[in-house]
Protein backbone atom coordinates (compact mmCIF):
# COMPACT_ATOMS: atom_id res chain seq x y z
CA UNK A 1 0.00 0.00 0.00
CA UNK A 2 2.53 2.39 1.06
CA UNK A 3 4.36 1.31 -2.29
CA UNK A 4 1.55 2.54 -4.25
CA UNK A 5 0.91 5.67 -2.94
CA UNK A 6 4.63 6.44 -3.18
CA UNK A 7 4.25 5.71 -7.11
CA UNK A 8 1.04 7.81 -7.48
CA UNK A 9 2.52 10.21 -5.22
CA UNK A 10 5.18 10.84 -7.41
CA UNK A 11 3.56 12.26 -10.71
CA UNK A 12 1.56 14.44 -8.60
CA UNK A 13 3.84 16.15 -7.02
CA UNK A 14 6.70 16.29 -9.93
CA UNK A 15 3.52 18.44 -12.09
CA UNK A 16 3.51 20.27 -8.81
CA UNK A 17 6.74 21.54 -8.89
CA UNK A 18 6.33 22.27 -12.80
CA UNK A 19 2.99 24.46 -12.11
CA UNK A 20 4.88 26.33 -8.99
CA UNK A 21 8.29 26.64 -10.86
CA UNK A 22 6.00 28.10 -13.80
CA UNK A 23 4.44 30.81 -11.92
CA UNK A 24 7.31 31.72 -9.87
CA UNK A 25 9.52 32.50 -12.94
CA UNK A 26 10.09 35.77 -14.37
CA UNK A 27 7.74 37.71 -16.68
CA UNK A 28 10.32 38.68 -18.77
CA UNK A 29 11.30 34.66 -19.43
CA UNK A 30 7.72 33.79 -19.57
CA UNK A 31 7.45 36.31 -22.60
CA UNK A 32 10.69 35.48 -24.45
CA UNK A 33 9.82 31.74 -24.66
CA UNK A 34 6.72 32.96 -26.06
CA UNK A 35 8.02 34.78 -28.74
CA UNK A 36 11.02 32.14 -29.24
CA UNK A 37 8.02 30.03 -29.71
CA UNK A 38 6.54 32.35 -32.48
CA UNK A 39 9.71 32.48 -34.47
CA UNK A 40 10.62 28.79 -34.32
CA UNK A 41 7.36 28.12 -35.74
CA UNK A 42 7.50 31.29 -38.40
CA UNK A 43 8.85 28.99 -41.09
CA UNK A 44 6.24 26.99 -41.02
CA UNK A 45 4.31 29.44 -41.54
CA UNK A 46 6.05 31.16 -44.67
CA UNK A 47 6.78 27.85 -46.12
CA UNK A 48 3.22 27.42 -47.82
CA UNK A 49 3.05 31.19 -49.09
CA UNK A 50 6.49 30.60 -50.79
CA UNK A 51 5.43 27.29 -52.16
CA UNK A 52 2.55 28.72 -53.45
CA UNK A 53 3.78 31.19 -55.42
CA UNK A 54 6.03 28.82 -56.85
CA UNK A 55 3.38 26.97 -57.73
CA UNK A 56 1.92 29.83 -59.49
CA UNK A 57 5.38 31.02 -60.94
CA UNK A 58 5.55 27.38 -63.05
CA UNK A 59 1.99 27.33 -63.56
CA UNK A 60 2.12 30.42 -66.02
CA UNK A 61 4.79 29.25 -67.58
CA UNK A 62 2.52 26.14 -69.00
CA UNK A 63 1.15 28.56 -70.98
CA UNK A 64 0.68 28.73 -74.69
CA UNK A 65 3.03 31.75 -76.88
CA UNK A 66 -0.72 32.80 -77.73
CA UNK A 67 -1.97 32.95 -74.47
CA UNK A 68 0.85 35.07 -73.29
CA UNK A 69 0.55 37.01 -76.42
CA UNK A 70 -3.01 37.98 -75.56
CA UNK A 71 -2.53 38.22 -71.57
CA UNK A 72 0.40 41.02 -72.54
CA UNK A 73 -1.57 43.02 -74.52
CA UNK A 74 -4.18 43.26 -72.23
CA UNK A 75 -1.51 44.31 -69.53
CA UNK A 76 -0.07 47.09 -72.22
CA UNK A 77 -3.69 48.45 -72.32
CA UNK A 78 -4.31 48.68 -68.99
CA UNK A 79 -0.57 50.11 -68.25
CA UNK A 80 -1.65 52.99 -70.78
CA UNK A 81 -4.96 53.44 -68.57
CA UNK A 82 -3.03 53.72 -65.30
CA UNK A 83 -0.25 55.76 -67.03
CA UNK A 84 -3.52 58.26 -67.61
CA UNK A 85 -5.19 57.99 -64.09
CA UNK A 86 -1.28 58.30 -62.55
CA UNK A 87 -0.94 61.66 -64.55
CA UNK A 88 -4.93 62.62 -63.16
CA UNK A 89 -3.90 61.66 -60.22
CA UNK A 90 -0.54 63.95 -59.99
CA UNK A 91 -2.54 66.87 -61.42
CA UNK A 92 -4.72 66.87 -58.51
CA UNK A 93 -2.00 66.60 -55.93
CA UNK A 94 -0.36 69.16 -57.38
CA UNK A 95 -3.53 71.49 -57.26
CA UNK A 96 -4.40 70.31 -53.63
CA UNK A 97 -0.86 71.49 -52.60
CA UNK A 98 -1.69 74.60 -54.23
CA UNK A 99 -4.73 75.38 -52.24
CA UNK A 100 -3.19 74.30 -49.29
CA UNK A 101 -0.45 76.87 -49.65
CA UNK A 102 -2.31 79.63 -50.46
CA UNK A 103 -4.82 78.63 -47.22
CA UNK A 104 -1.55 78.06 -45.32
CA UNK A 105 -2.72 74.63 -44.04
CA UNK A 106 -0.66 72.63 -42.44
CA UNK A 107 1.32 69.50 -43.80
CA UNK A 108 -0.74 66.00 -43.85
CA UNK A 109 1.20 62.90 -42.25
CA UNK A 110 2.93 61.23 -45.38
CA UNK A 111 2.97 57.30 -45.55
CA UNK A 112 5.06 54.73 -47.68
CA UNK A 113 2.99 51.27 -48.28
CA UNK A 114 4.82 48.44 -47.05
CA UNK A 115 3.03 45.64 -49.89
CA UNK A 116 2.70 42.18 -47.95
CA UNK A 117 1.37 38.49 -48.41
CA UNK A 118 -1.36 36.95 -46.56
CA UNK A 119 -0.05 33.43 -45.26
CA UNK A 120 -2.78 32.55 -42.74
CA UNK A 121 -6.26 33.40 -41.90
CA UNK A 122 -7.76 33.39 -38.74
CA UNK A 123 -11.12 33.59 -38.55
CA UNK A 124 -13.89 32.34 -36.39
CA UNK A 125 -16.82 34.38 -34.84
CA UNK A 126 -15.28 35.49 -31.77
CA UNK A 127 -12.19 37.37 -33.53
CA UNK A 128 -10.99 38.27 -37.46
CA UNK A 129 -7.05 38.38 -37.87
CA UNK A 130 -4.39 37.32 -40.10
CA UNK A 131 -1.07 37.02 -40.81
CA UNK A 132 1.05 38.65 -43.19
CA UNK A 133 4.82 37.71 -44.52
CA UNK A 134 6.56 40.80 -43.42
CA UNK A 135 7.36 42.07 -39.78
CA UNK A 136 9.93 43.98 -37.51
CA UNK A 137 12.74 43.60 -40.30
CA UNK A 138 10.59 45.74 -42.81
CA UNK A 139 9.62 48.51 -40.57
CA UNK A 140 6.71 47.85 -39.15
CA UNK A 141 5.66 48.38 -35.50
CA UNK A 142 2.34 47.66 -33.66
CA UNK A 143 -0.76 49.96 -34.61
CA UNK A 144 0.29 51.02 -37.74
CA UNK A 145 -2.96 50.63 -39.84
CA UNK A 146 -3.52 48.27 -42.97
CA UNK A 147 -5.20 48.83 -46.79
CA UNK A 148 -6.33 46.87 -49.57
CA UNK A 149 -7.74 48.08 -52.86
CA UNK A 150 -11.35 48.18 -51.27
CA UNK A 151 -10.35 50.70 -47.95
CA UNK A 152 -9.60 49.38 -44.87
CA UNK A 153 -8.48 45.83 -43.66
CA UNK A 154 -7.38 46.30 -40.05
CA UNK A 155 -4.53 47.22 -37.92
CA UNK A 156 -1.39 45.39 -36.64
CA UNK A 157 -1.84 44.29 -33.09
CA UNK A 158 1.71 42.00 -32.96
CA UNK A 159 4.68 42.28 -35.09
CA UNK A 160 7.30 39.46 -34.64
CA UNK A 161 10.90 39.01 -36.79
CA UNK A 162 9.19 38.54 -40.21
CA UNK A 163 5.26 37.96 -39.83
CA UNK A 164 2.70 40.22 -38.29
CA UNK A 165 -0.36 39.47 -36.59
CA UNK A 166 -3.65 42.28 -38.23
CA UNK A 167 -7.17 42.83 -36.68
CA UNK A 168 -9.68 42.95 -39.41
CA UNK A 169 -11.93 45.57 -39.56
CA UNK A 170 -14.58 43.27 -38.96
CA UNK A 171 -12.79 41.54 -35.65
CA UNK A 172 -14.69 42.65 -32.20
CA UNK A 173 -11.01 44.00 -31.14
CA UNK A 174 -10.97 46.96 -33.75
CA UNK A 175 -12.68 50.33 -33.15
CA UNK A 176 -12.07 53.32 -35.08
CA UNK A 177 -13.41 56.93 -35.11
CA UNK A 178 -15.67 57.43 -38.87
CA UNK A 179 -18.16 59.59 -40.55
CA UNK A 180 -20.21 59.59 -43.64
CA UNK A 181 -19.31 60.45 -47.14
CA UNK A 182 -20.46 64.29 -47.35
CA UNK A 183 -21.17 64.57 -43.46
CA UNK A 184 -18.09 65.70 -41.09
CA UNK A 185 -19.78 64.56 -37.70
CA UNK A 186 -18.28 61.73 -36.15
CA UNK A 187 -19.20 58.16 -35.76
CA UNK A 188 -17.66 55.38 -33.85
CA UNK A 189 -17.52 52.17 -35.98
CA UNK A 190 -16.39 48.45 -34.10
CA UNK A 191 -16.30 45.20 -35.33
CA UNK A 192 -18.68 42.63 -34.62
CA UNK A 193 -19.46 38.45 -34.17
CA UNK A 194 -19.21 37.34 -37.46
CA UNK A 195 -20.78 33.75 -38.10
CA UNK A 196 -18.72 31.60 -39.80
CA UNK A 197 -18.93 31.05 -44.12
CA UNK A 198 -20.84 34.90 -43.94
CA UNK A 199 -20.26 38.60 -45.43
CA UNK A 200 -18.35 40.59 -42.93
CA UNK A 201 -20.43 42.83 -40.78
CA UNK A 202 -19.36 45.59 -38.47
CA UNK A 203 -21.49 47.83 -36.43
CA UNK A 204 -21.76 51.86 -36.17
CA UNK A 205 -23.30 54.06 -33.18
CA UNK A 206 -23.75 57.44 -31.99
CA UNK A 207 -25.30 58.39 -35.59
CA UNK A 208 -27.04 61.98 -35.29
CA UNK A 209 -30.59 61.54 -35.78
CA UNK A 210 -31.23 63.85 -38.44
CA UNK A 211 -29.39 61.40 -41.00
CA UNK A 212 -32.34 59.25 -42.70
CA UNK A 213 -32.13 56.74 -45.77
CA UNK A 214 -34.82 56.47 -48.18
CA UNK A 215 -35.61 52.84 -49.39
CA UNK A 216 -32.38 51.64 -51.88
CA UNK A 217 -30.32 54.54 -50.85
CA UNK A 218 -26.80 53.67 -49.05
CA UNK A 219 -24.52 55.86 -47.37
CA UNK A 220 -20.52 54.91 -47.16
CA UNK A 221 -18.64 55.34 -44.48
CA UNK A 222 -15.34 56.98 -44.35
CA UNK A 223 -12.43 56.38 -41.57
CA UNK A 224 -12.33 60.77 -40.41
CA UNK A 225 -8.70 60.66 -39.22
CA UNK A 226 -9.64 61.33 -35.74
CA UNK A 227 -6.50 59.57 -33.46
CA UNK A 228 -3.93 60.13 -36.25
CA UNK A 229 -3.98 56.12 -36.86
CA UNK A 230 -5.67 56.01 -40.39
CA UNK A 231 -5.71 58.90 -42.96
CA UNK A 232 -9.09 60.49 -43.65
CA UNK A 233 -11.21 58.91 -46.20
CA UNK A 234 -10.68 55.36 -46.62
CA UNK A 235 -13.64 53.28 -47.27
CA UNK A 236 -14.81 51.26 -44.38
CA UNK A 237 -18.12 49.94 -45.90
CA UNK A 238 -21.71 50.62 -46.78
CA UNK A 239 -24.96 51.30 -44.57
CA UNK A 240 -28.36 50.19 -46.22
CA UNK A 241 -30.59 50.84 -42.63
CA UNK A 242 -30.28 53.37 -40.15
CA UNK A 243 -32.14 52.12 -36.80
CA UNK A 244 -33.01 54.92 -33.80
CA UNK A 245 -31.71 53.40 -30.02
CA UNK A 246 -34.47 53.30 -27.42
CA UNK A 247 -33.69 56.74 -25.79
CA UNK A 248 -33.96 58.77 -29.09
CA UNK A 249 -30.70 60.04 -28.54
CA UNK A 250 -28.95 58.34 -31.53
CA UNK A 251 -28.45 55.58 -34.15
CA UNK A 252 -27.10 53.03 -34.85
CA UNK A 253 -26.83 50.31 -37.58
CA UNK A 254 -25.07 47.41 -39.27
CA UNK A 255 -21.65 48.23 -41.52
CA UNK A 256 -21.68 45.81 -44.94
CA UNK A 257 -18.10 45.59 -45.05
CA UNK A 258 -16.36 44.68 -48.61
CA UNK A 259 -16.51 40.93 -49.78
CA UNK A 260 -13.13 40.95 -50.44
CA UNK A 261 -11.75 40.54 -47.05
CA UNK A 262 -12.80 36.65 -46.70
CA UNK A 263 -10.16 36.09 -49.37
CA UNK A 264 -8.04 38.73 -49.46
CA UNK A 265 -4.05 37.53 -50.43
CA UNK A 266 -2.32 40.68 -50.70
CA UNK A 267 -2.38 43.94 -48.20
CA UNK A 268 0.03 47.00 -47.44
CA UNK A 269 0.68 48.21 -44.22
CA UNK A 270 0.80 52.14 -43.82
CA UNK A 271 4.49 53.33 -42.57
CA UNK A 272 4.73 57.08 -41.80
CA UNK A 273 7.15 59.32 -43.05
CA UNK A 274 9.28 60.88 -40.42
CA UNK A 275 12.43 62.47 -40.51
CA UNK A 276 14.19 58.81 -39.00
CA UNK A 277 12.38 57.39 -41.93
CA UNK A 278 13.15 58.59 -44.96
Amino acid sequence: MFLKRLIYAKPIATLGFILLGWLILPTLFKTLLRVSFYEFQAPALLAPSYIRDLQLFWSSRLHSKKELFQAGRDIARLNASYELSIQEIESLREEIQRMERLLDLPEKTKYKHEVARVVLRDTPAWWQQIIIRKGRHNGIIEGLPVIFLGGVVGKVREVRAYTSVVDLVSSNHFRIAAQFVGDSRPISYQGTANPPFSDPLGEISYIPTDLTLQPGESLTVVTSGLGGVFPPGLVIGKVNSLTTNPDGLFKTSTVVLDKRLSSISEIAVLIPITEDIP
